[in-house]
């Protein structure tokens, strides 16, 4: 079927709010590795992975065989039966936790389940509905996941379920602190106190939970510094509060330092929440953390339909031993690492850059304009990457900012090829041309 044709029926039998890229929308139908196809038959270097997802690459044999041989076996019992991959992943994500002592995992079939689950788990533990969010945060597309997002334009409500209050990131889009500090630890530390701040004058002093992700990916892949987190951490002992880490997007090597993007801060959370990554594309998420945490939950008798199938814990099995066996964080760093250098490199000879940030493939341009964040920028760099074989994704609170999240099986070869098109994307937006 002709993409445009496709367009035109996806307008009218699905909701006029659900977004595409692209002026004329692309429908990817084969991957291999870090590259996929199109109906067209136009091949791209996928630099997005289906929104932070696709962390081992397309089509990848030994997942796709442990899918299979599952599929062949059994689809679904749910959780009112005994499911021997989904025991097995629960035991393997607890011993790659950073999280010490007993632990247990919930499974979920999204990230916004896995982050719903968590808020759940933590205000039933503390007696609160009390909870501290972050300013451009994101953390799902559920009504209570979208009740703690620090960003209006993923906000369609002001109502939610929870009594939420938001801290103030120590980066220059959140904080009207930004500029008051000559060192950023200084702002950091100081963003840090506006959360005992919120505590004791915001809320009742009994706050369930501060939620955040390691880098905001929504956000714009905006990191928290450790200075910030880990002072953080030691305001929430104060006052019993439970960290709970968003990895949802930064977790299983995709930061290049770490396996998780929290231990970066040398924080140690007491949950953790996890989707995108962990499935390579299958339906999943997952809450682990703190046993006594998890376990607080009443009524005691409770059930999950989809979470844990046997086909998701399978290919999510077989897809986390891939990363491991494979080495895939270490490739994350090392290529990552190059294309940040690359990409500080194209800031210092493209105007139009204001910023590069990001660890390993988890790495964003922000598009300015006289200095002021310019989305027509942005999506004009992302017409003119597509049209030269890149895909790439979006975001930051004006939508200025690129995302590049390829899988951690890119090559050093292919992220040069990359950022020559980013070059010449960059070039392209500022001469004004427009892709067609």
């Amino acid at each position: 079927m002709r993409p445009g044709e496709l367009h035109e029926r996806h307008r009218a039998a699905l909701p006029a709010w659900l977004s595409l890229y692209y002026e004329r929308p692309i429908e990817l139908v084969r991957g291999e590795g870090f590259r996929v196809w199109d109906s067209e038959g136009n091949e791209y270097l996928d630099f997005f992975g289906g929104i932070v997802t696709t962390i081992s690459g397309h089509a990848v044999p030994e997942i796709v065989e442990a899918v299979k041989e599952q599929a062949e076996r059994i689809l679904h019992s749910s959780t009112l039966y005994l499911i021997e991959s989904q025991v097995r992943l629960a035991e393997k994500l607890i011993s790659l936790s950073p999280i010490s002592g007993e632990q247990k995992v919930f499974f979920v079939g999204s990230g916004s389940e896995a982050n719903e689950a968590a808020l759940l788990f933590a205000t039933q533990y503390r007696g609160s509905s009390e909870v501290i969010a972050l300013r451009g945060s994101y953390h799902g597309g559920s009504f209570g996941t979208m009740g703690i997002t620090g960003q209006s334009s993923w906000r369609p409500t002001p109502r939610t379920a929870l009594d939420v209050s938001y801290a103030m990131p120590p980066h220059r889009s959140y904080s009207p602190l930004y500029g008051r500090f000559g060192d950023p630890e200084e702002l950091a530390r100081a963003c840090a106190e506006d959360v005992r701040s919120l505590i004791e004058t915001s809320t009742t002093g009994r706050v369930a939970a501060f939620i955040a992700e390691p880098i905001q990916g929504v956000g714009g892949f905006i990191e928290l510094p450790p200075a910030y987190l880990s002072r953080v951490k030691e305001i929430l002992e104060e006052h019993g509060v439970l960290f709970v880490s968003d990895e949802v997007q930064t977790a299983f090597g995709r930061t290049g330092s770490h396996f998780w993007g929290i231990e970066r801060s040398g924080v140690e959370p007491d949950l953790i929440t996890m989707a995108k990554g962990l499935g390579n594309g299958l339906a999943i998420g997952a809450v682990m953390g703190r046993a006594e945490v998890i376990d607080s939950l009443s009524p005691k008798l409770h059930i999950s339909t989809f979470g844990g199938n046997p086909v998701s814990t399978a290919g999510a099995l077989a897809n986390l031993e891939y990363i491991l066996e494979n080495d895939l964080q270490r490739n994350a760093e090392e290529v990552g690492s190059y294309l940040k250098e690359r990409l500080l490199g194209l800031a210092a000879e493209h105007a139009s850059v204001g910023e590069v940030r990001g660890r390993g493939l988890m790495l964003a341009v922000e598009l300015v304009r006289e200095g002021a964040p310019d989305p027509q920028a942005a999506a004009a760099f992302m017409e003119a990457c597509r049209e030269r074989g890149v895909l790439v994704g979006k975001g930051g609170l004006k939508g200025n900012a690129i995302r590049i999240s390829p899988p951690l099986t890119v090559t050093r070869e292919a992220a040069e090829e990359a950022a020559r098109v980013f070059d010449e994307a960059l070039s392209s937006v500022e001469a004004g041309e427009r892709v067609v």
